[in-house]
């Protein structure tokens, strides 16, 4: 055969296998680049100007809190008065050097009161009362400090008590009476309402001198 022919012949047999190499490479560098975009999109943030749109925010998931009202000044209530069959605003005063005592003392007051069903109108603490021990040495005339003793009072206040459950709520109260406590029960008037705030008597004065300069 003719070697002109011969090279003819092996170029067209091997033409297909050089086109297969070619498009085999064409896909796979497609495939690459696919890949390396795939992954730059994962890694990289493609738009960074979007917003986010509340992403990751929580608190508009909350309900929406009301506005509060400005408190308005404490008023006092209402004394109700007494009938044939039930007393009228009672206070229960617990009073003591020991803080502790006469606390849990007054909430087990309060807890009897539950028990018994007995309305409890208000439950509150009187300020603290400071008495100091003066003692006169033997020899001189000068005295001096010798102890510091706070008072401590609790108020529990009870309203339209039962008069046939009176006795025997104030026998259980006598009968659970810690040591060193003290123990009254009065009717509640317009001074002991008075009486639960702490005295200012320096703002009492400036109020007082802008009165007089107002005038």
């Amino acid at each position: 055969m003719n070697p002109v022919l011969r090279k003819l012949q092996a170029s067209l047999i091997q033409q297909p296998l050089f086109l297969n190499q070619a498009v085999s490479l064409c896909r796979a560098t497609l495939l690459m680049e696919h890949l390396t975009w795939g992954t730059a999109a994962i890694t990289t943030r493609q738009y960074k100007s979007m917003p986010t749109h509340g992403i990751g925010k929580w608190k508009h998931f909350l309900p929406k809190e009301v506005a509060k009202k400005k408190k308005d000044k404490h008023q006092m209530k209402q004394i109700v008065a007494a009938t044939n069959t039930a007393y009228g605003t009672l206070n229960v005063k617990v009073s003591g050097y020991d803080m502790t005592v006469v606390e849990h003392y007054s909430q087990y007051i309060h807890n009897l009161c539950n028990r018994f069903g007995i309305k409890v109108s208000e439950s509150y603490a009187l300020p603290t009362k400071s008495t100091e021990v003066m003692l006169m040495p033997e020899q001189g005339t000068k005295m001096y400090v010798d102890a510091v003793l706070k008072t401590h009072e609790r108020i529990v206040q009870l309203s339209s008590l039962n008069a046939s459950l009176s006795p025997v709520f104030i026998d259980i109260l006598l009968k659970n009476q810690p040591e060193g406590v003290q123990l009254s029960v009065k009717e509640h008037t317009e001074a002991d309402y008075h009486a639960r705030f702490k005295a200012r008597p320096e703002l009492e004065g400036l109020m007082a001198q802008m009165n007089q300069k107002d005038m």
